[in-house]
């Protein structure tokens, strides 16, 4: 079949919206938008036989009365109609489909998904689905997505589900005993989870300047819901796929993304203005890291989620290798847990009360105070005060770096910066787990060696933090008329 029926998706020239609706909340209403919206250039016409026309725009009950065939169709249809749709445009001579109506059978596929497999094997018709999130074409101007925000064009191509992938190839990895599926399957989630982080960053473009960190704090606080139902669900679905365990707590998670991925269509998020002829262009990298407060802000976020990574993931070892139980860890880590994201209801009023540079200093203090504790001893209660503190100080550390990174840029440099911002601070992550497990286990000949070499390994990262908060500090004083 060649390439030209993936040009004609990526790139169409015309589309037909099967399913589109004027109903608000509706996926057919939510891609109706985004497609105009996005300002397509070519040809949109609309299929459904409940109207003649949405928004103006007429509207026919059937592919076979269109009166010129499109390049891609795009299917938001109830599932019980798209299998004959779409062999419906196959007869037509339609080249590429992409589907976003979820099969009703889920991950596995039912009836829908393997009419559509036949059509796609025949090999007159590409297809993108079912249970898809949509397509971006900057350059074209197409968003057939549920993403009310259209990405601008650039040089960088995703093509993404990497949750769901991910979960899905993690099960089938421990189906199968396949340890190098297992690592492919990680590496998609953690993509996945490394694009959620900017979540945070979403939450302050419409925000002002005095709710930014609210609104990041209270991002950050649905990590609480998750450190509560996570391990319960874990526990209702880890033999749901016996005799392999953990695979249905992997199928859990492929339904929990799909289904989170449903959120977006009623995200009424801010575009942001189209840049202006003559309006001022992005400073360079090289620029921005030049920049006090930008600089400051990566080190601090930097450091906090280093050293929360380093710390916990070598609690578990530490506790075990120390003779307590794996229920005692797992007591531990879950009040760590709790400890990490409770605070963030609090955490952005008292950003906007005291100032980003006091709570971030204050973090970082906490921070000092949980490697202190862990010194101190090896009892069970030293372990809890440990990993509660540590928890507190990565809130106060973690959301103040993000609040002061987010005042530094312009609105035209946020993309460049907060990309930046997350590969130095996920990148610092990576070293720091590396880090965990080589001074747990050959700092010494004991449990006890290697957890007093992991929190001594905190204070030339507590140090570098502090002293460059300081350092911004004194350089702000001497702005000062």
């Amino acid at each position: 079949m060649g390439t030209r029926a993936l040009d004609l998706i990526f790139s169409p020239k015309s589309l037909a919206l099967v399913g589109a609706s004027p109903r608000p909340g509706s996926s057919g209403r939510a891609l109706f938008d985004n497609i105009v919206g996005a300002g397509f250039k070519g040809d949109i016409a609309l299929v459904n036989p409940r109207y003649q026309e949405i928004d103006g725009r007429p509207c026919v009950s059937a592919l076979s009365e269109l009166p010129n065939r499109p390049d891609l169709l795009v299917m938001a249809a109830p599932a019980d109609h798209v299998a004959a749709q779409i062999e419906e445009a196959e007869r037509l001579g339609v080249p590429g489909a992409l589907v976003m109506t979820r099969d009703p059978q889920g991950w596995r596929g039912g009836e829908m998904t393997e009419r559509l497999k036949k059509v796609a094997q025949r090999g007159r018709m590409r297809i993108v689905g079912p249970n898809c999130l949509g397509l971006l074409s900057p350059r074209t101007g197409l968003n057939a997505s549920l993403s009310a925000q259209q990405a601008p064009a650039g040089d960088l191509a995703v093509v993404s589900q990497s949750g769901a992938i991910g979960s899905a190839l993690c099960a089938w990895a421990l189906w199968s005993n396949s340890f190098a599926l297992f690592l492919l399957g990680s590496f998609l989630t953690g993509s996945y989870m490394s694009a959620q982080g900017f979540y945070r960053f979403a939450a302050t473009d419409g925000a002002s300047a005095e709710f930014r960190p609210k609104a990041i704090s209270w991002v950050m606080a649905a990590g609480l819901a998750s450190a509560i139902l996570g391990p319960q669900l874990v526990k209702l679905t880890e033999g749901a796929l016996a005799p392999v365990p953990f695979a249905g707590a992997y199928v859990a998670a492929v339904v929990l993304n799909i289904l989170g991925a449903t959120v977006f269509v009623f995200l009424d998020a801010p575009k942001p203005p189209a840049p202006q002829p003559g309006s001022p262009r992005a400073r360079s990298h090289w620029d921005l890291i030049r920049t006090p407060r930008i600089a400051v802000a990566m080190i601090c976020g930097m450091v906090s989620y280093a050293l929360i990574n380093l710390v916990m993931n070598s609690t578990p070892l530490a506790i075990v290798g120390c003779g307590f139980g794996t229920t005692d860890a797992a007591n531990v880590v879950s009040a760590h847990v709790l400890a990490m994201f409770a605070p963030s209801f609090i955490t952005g009023h008292l950003i906007t009360r005291f100032g980003v540079e006091r709570i971030l200093a204050l973090g970082l203090v906490i921070l000092a105070g949980a490697g202190a504790v862990g010194l101190a001893g090896v009892d069970l209660g030293h372990f809890f005060a440990t990993l509660v503190l540590l928890g507190i100080g990565w809130n106060f550390g973690f959301i103040g770096a993000t609040t002061m990174l987010t005042s530094a840029y312009r609105p035209e440099e946020r993309g460049r910066v907060q990309g930046m911002n997350d590969f130095a601070v996920f990148g610092m992550v990576g070293l720091a787990s590396l880090a965990s497990g080589g001074l747990m286990n050959c700092s010494g000949g004991s449990a006890v060696e290697g957890w007093q070499a992991v929190n001594l390994a905190m204070i030339p990262m507590l140090a570098m933090a502090g002293g460059a908060l300081i350092w911004l500090t004194l350089l702000s004083r001497d702005d000062r008329p």
